[in-house]
C-alpha cells in the first residue's frame, strides 16, 4: 500500500462536497461523480479540482485517525497492545512507517489532551 506524502506544514484544506451518484450509475466503471457528462472544459477542470482537494482533505484526516489508532493500539499501558510490527502487518505499512505513524498518534493525542479533545488541528502527516 502507498505511503502518504509530506503534508507536515501545510493548511487543512475544506473538501468540497462530494456529491454520491445514485447506485446505478456507481456500478458503472466508466463514471466518476459524473465527471464523463461535463461538456465544458471549464466546469470539468472547476468540478474534477474539487474533487482533487476534497479527497486529498479526506485522505489527510483519515491518516490522522490511522496515526491515532496506531498509538493507541501501541500504549504500553495497555493490556493487549501491539508491536509496530504487528501494526505495520495490520495496516500494510512499513515497519518503519507504523513506527513513524505510531510517533506521529501521539503526537496528535497530546496534542487533543491540551485543546480539550479535538484532533489534529492544524497537524501534518507523519512523514
Amino acid at each position: 500500500m502507498a505511503e502518504p506524502t509530506p503534508h507536515r506544514n501545510e493548511p487543512r484544506l475544506r473538501p468540497a462536497p462530494l456529491l454520491f451518484e445514485p447506485a446505478q450509475a456507481a456500478a458503472d466503471p466508466e463514471r466518476f461523480f459524473d465527471l464523463e457528462s461535463i461538456d465544458d472544459p471549464r466546469a470539468l477542470l472547476a468540478r474534477a479540482t474539487e474533487l482533487t482537494l476534497a479527497f486529498r482533505a479526506a485522505t489527510d484526516r483519515a491518516v490522522e485517525f490511522q496515526a491515532i489508532a496506531a498509538a493507541q493500539l501501541a500504549d504500553p499501558r495497555r493490556f493487549d497492545r501491539l508491536t509496530t510490527a504487528a501494526i505495520a502487518e495490520r495496516a500494510e505499512w512499513t515497519e518503519d512507517y507504523a513506527t513513524r505513524m505510531v510517533e506521529y498518534g501521539r503526537d496528535l493525542l497530546r496534542g487533543a489532551e491540551g485543546t480539550g479533545g479535538g484532533h489534529g488541528h492544524g497537524v501534518g502527516d507523519p512523514v
